[in-house]
Order: C-alpha cells, then structure tokens, then sequence
C-alpha cells in the first residue's frame, strides 16, 4: 500500500526508500513484530477466557505434556494479524504472486482455525474432517496455482511453457513441463507444506523458528529470483515479480519473533492449526512462485522427516501391527527415549539450519 508513496519521490527525495524491495522487507519485519507484541497480550487473554480449558491434551503423549493444560490455543490468529497487517501495509498489492500468497495464507489460516475451534468446544483431538480439509485445501492452493501460473506463462521469460515447469537444482536448463498438471503438482506442494508444518508444531517454539528459517532462506531466493542480474549470475529461473515475495516473507519473520516471545517455554499460548496451516502453506507457495519446489524440500527437510514418521509408523503398523517409533511425529519420539522438550526443540532448531544452508547453497550448483 505504502508503495505508491514513490510516486511523491520527485518531491520528497527519501520517499525513493519505498521503491527497494530490500527497505520494505526490513520496514515489514518490524511492523509485523510490532503488531504481534502491540496486540499480542490482549488476543492471549482473550482466549483464555473465552476457551476455558484450552487446547486438549493428548492421553498417550509425554507425561511432561499434562503440566500444559488449559493453555489456550489459536495462536495463529496473532501471527495472521501480524503477517497480514505488515504486507498490505509495505507489499505491492498489485502483484500477483502477493495476492496468491495471501489468499493461501488466510485461506489456510480460516481452515486452520475452524479445526481449532472444534477441537477446544468438543475437547477433542478430533476436528474437521481430513478429507474435507484437504479437499478444500487443495481447491484454495489449486486457485493460487493457476493463477499465479498463467502469470508465469505471460511473462515468457524462459518460453511458452515456463509457468507450467517444474525446475531442478543443479541442472541449468533442465525442466519438465506438466501443462495443466502443474496446477495439480503445486496443490500438492502447498498442501503438503501446511500438514507439514501442522505436524512439527507439537513443542513450545518448536515450528515456528524452523518456519522463520525457512522464510527468510525463501526471502532471499525470491528476491534473487526476481532480479534478472542476479538471477542471469547463479543460473537460476528469473520469475518476474517474485522479489516482492520476499516483503510478505520479512513479515512472517516478524510475526514469528513476536509469536516466540509468547511461546517460549513455558508457552503462554499454542500457535495452533490457525498458524501451522497458514505458514506452512505460505511458504508452500513462496516455493512453487519461484519454480524452487524442489529445494523447498531441502529448506523444509525438517517438516518433511516429521511428515515422514507419521506416515511411517502408521503404514508399517497397519502391516505389521507393531511400531517403529515409540511415538509419531518423531519429536515425540526423543521425548519417550528421555530427551528434555529443551533438547529435541533446540537440536532440531539446529537441524534445520543446517537444511536451509544446504538448501541455499544449491543457487550456486549449477
């Protein structure tokens, strides 16, 4: 919104600061941190009040759990207000990949939240249907996925075909076009990125620095996708457009270092499926915008070894009958073999830095 500030920029020279990316980024950062601590407390109160015994508990889990009842839950809706507050205020609204992103993240958020709401009214881990949940889900990724798409394809900076290809690391000129599939191929990489995160989010700060991780290694591979210079230089996809990506990504930043000042051990508040959902599925489409689905893996390999040990443990159960993990996701299982909640949380924070490093240095393997 501010953006158009530029435009007095003849009059007023400072107002030019409004034109780089790089200065709305920073400015985005600080004023969604700033709306996270100014409102945080209140919506906290708020929701304790109003959900009485907060988030259920889970009967098998860690005994350590229990000491956590009646923490409230919908955490999300701080990091959303955050988020959302920052980018209309600092991001171009007129672009499409911004536009995309923000109706997943609020799409994903508002699912998010209704799974939330039945879970903390029945006191129940049993909310909204997964089926139903996924469906929608996939029909709001698919609609951001066509969009942003067909986007891709006008541009035709790498041939008719671009907006419908999937790219690969290490390979310059290596992609596959999927035609109208790529709508398909991106759901799934929206979707499978917001249950990702869903997942990973069972400790206190567990999720959500592993998310900021994420979005500030895919605010620097937007912003250099969307430059020509620097994208002609590493070798990688030039996407028009996607550096203002990188605006919204500086506000999920933000918004997580807020969300972590309340979360921290002992956590006043849980981020919830509202967050989970939404972030993941931010940054699901961070990825497909900038053709970098690929190494999103590598960035999120985190939330994928926690995707992987649920689906682990209940396929070879059904098979079997007997488990591989003491308990799925795989931070429960740390837990169970004695690690402090302290130890899995921060030895997985250093997991995923480790990742979003090996992730980045794949811009340069060309």
């Amino acid at each position: 919104m501010l953006i158009w500030l530029v435009e007095l920029s003849e009059h007023l020279k400072f107002l030019n600061l409004f034109r780089y990316i790089t200065f709305r980024t920073g400015a985005s950062l600080f004023t969604s941190a700033f709306i996270v601590f100014l409102f945080g407390p209140a919506i906290i109160n708020s929701l304790r009040i109003r959900q009485g015994k907060g988030q259920p508990i889970r009967a098998d889990g860690p005994q350590t759990h229990f000491k956590k009842a009646g923490t409230p839950t919908m955490g999300g809706l701080m990091i959303l207000a955050g988020i959302v507050g920052s980018s209309l205020l600092w991001a171009d609204l007129s672009n499409v990949y911004v536009v995309a992103t923000l109706l997943v993240t609020l799409g994903f958020g508002a699912i998010g939240f209704y799974d939330d709401y039945l879970k903390v009214t029945k006191q129940s881990h049993k909310g909204f249907s997964g089926k139903a949940r996924l469906g929608i889900e996939f029909v709001i990724a698919g609609i951001a996925v066509y969009f942003m798409m067909r986007t891709a394809l006008a541009s035709g900076t790498a041939g008719s075909t671009f907006g419908s290809s999937v790219a690969f690391p290490f390979f310059k000129d290596f992609m596959i076009n999927l035609g109208i599939m790529f709508v398909v191929f991106g759901g799934f990489v929206i979707v499978g990125a917001g249950n990702a995160v869903n997942l990973t989010d069972g400790l206190d700060g567990l999720a959500i620095v592993p998310v900021m991780i994420a979005a500030a290694s895919f605010g620097v591979i937007a912003y250099l996708a969307g430059n020509v210079v620097f994208a002609n230089y590493l070798q990688i996809n030039f996407v028009p457009g996607t550096g203002e990506l990188s605006v919204v990504l500086g506000a999920v930043i933000g918004a997580g270092l807020g969300f972590l000042w309340f979360n921290a051990p002992p956590a006043a508040i849980f981020m919830g499926d509202t967050g989970s959902l939404a972030l993941g599925g931010t940054i699901g489409t961070v990825a497909v915008a900038t053709k970098h689905e690929i190494v999103m893996a590598i960035i999120g390999g985190l939330f994928v070894m926690e995707t992987l040990s649920v689906i682990i443990q209940v396929g070879f159960f059904k098979m079997t009958g007997r488990r591989v993990f003491l308990m799925a996701p795989i931070h429960h299982h740390f837990e169970k073999k004695g690690w402090t909640e302290s130890q899995v949380v921060i030895r997985f924070w250093i997991v995923a830095v480790g990742l979003a490093l090996l992730g980045l240095s794949t811009l340069k393997l060309r």
